[in-house]
């Protein structure tokens, strides 16, 4: 027997492995996490089996269904529902009974043709059977896809509230098939009319087990405030509400629904629960899904034939079409019309279940043999491809995130950045002030190092900028390598220059020029030491490979005495909004020069955002914004900025979030050397990596190394 322990770390990491390789194909996550389970399982490469983990762990599958289904609730608010609850009824009863009667014409009709020998009668209940079957639907696959996607809007609130109501139309129809098959068999004690009073009490006593496990949420919420608390009531009850259902042999999904559509329709409208579940979630989701891939067999595939194939054309066009004709008939909008029905094609744990219903009933079990491997064949195929198709019609919708419009927008500028061919990409916004003018008693050089066309104007309007501010001037450093020192001629060597040379004349500085020919590492160090260098500037952009780019600016910055400013430029460069996250105070008064350099590029409007440990006291936070106040108003005081204090779980996240609303963010790197720099990391460079818009790293050279810095500034007469 496989240890349990083992069989759940490689279903967490498999799947989350998997999830985040289909995201580099723009499909949803839990396709992923499905795909990991069949590479994992009987189909793959047979690691894991339902018989050495599968069972093991079906409490697992119990838990995240029951939270699915809670999580469902939340999203049928009737307050935003009244609106399209027309909608939401016909397109929930329409498509249900198209589907149904698609499938069971089809499977008929095909099952006739290729065992004409069965009677048909028997082909008739195995069509009628297939057709209840094929009603049901996959809440779970849709409300992943859903949050995922931070979907918003009525496409889907109308998507969310029709699967709710799916699952009680296929549990009504399968209980009226069922008692129908008995009938037709012959000697049934049941009638067709105790079917459906049996379908009825069962979808009504789910309904009331959820609604008094709802109200009883509510009323324990109440008496909590902690978080942990929060959710160890809510799981505990949620998960008594399922056991209890199903020793009643009722739904858990629809009690687990009506518990959340309780909870959210409540006047006071708590929705706390909802959020920490939503925390405790994603590792039982990733096992739920993993291990449905795991149960997934190719064979079904193969076992599955016409009748299999028929079956699944016949789904999609049932669910397809009955939605558009429900949406028509209820006067919906085109998206729900259009792509309604493409979202309601995955299915699985309750289409499963009513199989081994059918293979368990005495009357009706000789059927499974031919239902299971139809059903399973297309509950693979839908949920390989049908997560897809869900994200498709949100975006189609317009109600994700990212808008189709927007993902074509961003797919050409990623496509421009990562091109590296575009000159204009990094191009400064237009010089909008008066020519500046060196000092008359300008000391030392601003050093960038020039190389890539496409940022080096950027890079010669910010080190003249910075040489205004140091009273310096702005010095150009072209290397090349070693074996052209001899081939360019002096006109050649002029033109290397020209671009960065016009940006600098445009500011109203002049240019100093120094062509090195070595490597980019050893030629800069070589300018930096040879000149009095009072700032280093090196820029790259986005589409440059990162770990070059780390390789040079690592060994620049651990060799130089003078403060480095890197850039990483994303866009067309811009300064009116500025952010500035730090972790201590210290690493504003370090970076203030330049801050108060891009200050001078026009009216910039900074933020300054202060993260703070996570586990920061209420005094702390008003202690530090109280400092943060006084140092805006000493150093900044005549300009548009604020300030936020943060105490932070996630600093990079916060900063993320953040960013969006920014063209530039202005950040201290740390200073770390060898086995710290491995362990600790840095702050910055994970900022570069993860954001989108323009980035200033500066580096501060470490104490003894600054001297030398200090010594230079000293000799030009700014200290005293």
């Amino acid at each position: 027997m496989l240890n349990i322990t083992f069989g759940i770390a490689v279903l967490l990491s498999t799947g989350l492995l998997f999830a985040k390789i289909v995201q580099l194909f723009r499909l949803p996550s839990v396709t992923g996490y499905i795909l990991a389970g069949l590479v994992l399982g009987p189909s793959g490469l047979g690691i894991l089996t339902p018989e050495s983990v599968g069972h093991q762990l079906d409490h697992f599958t119990q838990i995240a269904l029951m939270m699915l289904a809670f999580g469902i609730g939340e999203h049928i608010e009737l307050r935003r529902l009244q609106k399209i609850a027309k909608d939401v009824t016909y397109i929930s009863f329409v498509q249900a009974f198209a589907t149904y009667l698609f499938v069971l014409v089809a499977t008929w009709l095909v099952a006739q043709q290729v065992s004409p020998a069965t009677s048909p009668r028997d082909n008739f209940i195995l069509a009628m059977l297939l057709g209840a079957i094929a009603v049901a639907t996959a809440p779970a696959a849709l409300l992943l896809v859903v949050r995922e996607l931070k979907a918003r809007g009525p496409f889907t609130s109308t998507l969310m509230a029709v699967i709710a109501i799916d699952d009680g139309i296929c549990i009504m129809l399968f209980g009226i098939t069922v008692s129908i098959g008995h009938q037709l068999i012959g000697n049934s004690a049941v009638t067709p009319v105790m079917g459906i009073m049996g379908a009825v009490s069962e979808i009504f006593f789910s309904v009331i087990t959820g609604v008094a496990t709802g109200f009883l949420l509510d009323l324990v919420m109440d008496k909590l405030q902690r978080k942990g608390e929060m959710l160890t009531a809510g799981l505990g009850l949620l998960l008594l509400c399922g056991e209890v259902t199903r020793e009643l042999h009722l739904s858990p999904l629809l009690a687990g629904m009506m518990a959340g559509f309780v909870i959210i329709n409540r006047a006071k409208r708590d929705v706390r629960l909802f959020r920490v579940m939503n925390n405790f979630e994603p590792p039982v989701y990733v096992l739920f899904f993993t291990l449905a891939g795991v149960h997934l067999n190719l064979e079904a595939l193969w076992l599955a034939g016409w009748v299999g194939l028929a079956y699944f054309i016949a789904r999609v066009a049932g669910k397809y079409f009955g939605s558009f004709l429900g949406g028509t008939l209820s006067g919906a909008s085109g998206a729900v019309r259009n792509y309604m029905g493409l979202a309601l094609l995955p299915q699985a744990g309750a289409a499963i279940g009513l199989v081994f219903i059918v293979a368990s009933d005495s009357r009706l079990g000789g059927w499974s043999e031919i239902i299971t491997p139809v059903v399973f064949a297309g509950v693979m195929v839908s949920e390989l491809i049908g997560p897809s198709l869900v994200r498709f019609s949100l975006e189609q919708a317009g109600e994700t995130r990212f808008t189709k419009k927007h993902h074509q927008s961003l797919g050409k500028s990623l496509l421009k950045n990562f091109s590296g061919r575009s000159q204009d990409c990094w191009l400064p916004d237009p010089w909008k002030g008066a020519p500046l003018h060196p000092g008359e008693n300008s000391c030392g050089v601003i050093l960038f190092g020039a190389k890539n066309c496409s940022s080096v104007r950027g890079l010669a309007r910010i080190s003249t900028l910075f040489a205004h501010h140091y009273q310096a001037m702005p010095k150009s450093v072209r290397v090349l390598a070693q074996e052209r020192e001899n081939s360019l001629s002096k006109k050649e060597i002029e033109q290397l220059f020209s671009i960065e040379q016009n940006e600098t004349e445009t500011l109203g500085y002049p240019l100093q020029k120094e062509l090195v020919f070595s490597s980019p590492e050893q030629g800069l160090l070589e300018a930096v030491n040879k000149n009095q260098t009072r700032l280093l500037v090196l820029g790259y952009h986005v589409s440059s490979k990162p770990l070059a780019i780390k390789k040079v600016f690592t060994t620049i910055t651990d060799n130089v005495s003078c403060p480095v400013v890197a850039i990483r430029f994303a866009d067309t460069l811009s300064f009116d909004r500025i952010l500035v996250p730090f972790i201590a105070l210290e690493d504003l008064n370090e970076m203030l020069p330049v801050l108060q350099t891009m200050a001078t590029t026009g009216e910039p409007y900074f933020n300054f955002m202060h993260l703070l440990y996570a586990d920061s006291t209420r005094q702390e936070l008003l202690d530090a914004e109280r400092e943060l106040q006084l140092w805006r108003q000493r150093n900044l005081f005549d300009r548009d900025n604020e300030q936020i204090v943060i105490a932070a779980d996630s600093r990079l996240e916060k900063i993320l979030k953040t960013s969006a609303h920014y063209d530039l963010i202005i950040i201290k790197a740390a200073k770390k050397v060898g086995v710290r720099r491995f362990f600790a990391g840095s702050l910055a460079n994970s900022v570069i990596q993860n954001c989108r818009c323009s980035v200033f790293s500066v580096y501060i050279p470490s104490p003894e190394k600054g001297e030398d810095s200090r010594q230079q500034s000293s000799d030009c007469g700014l200290l005293k």
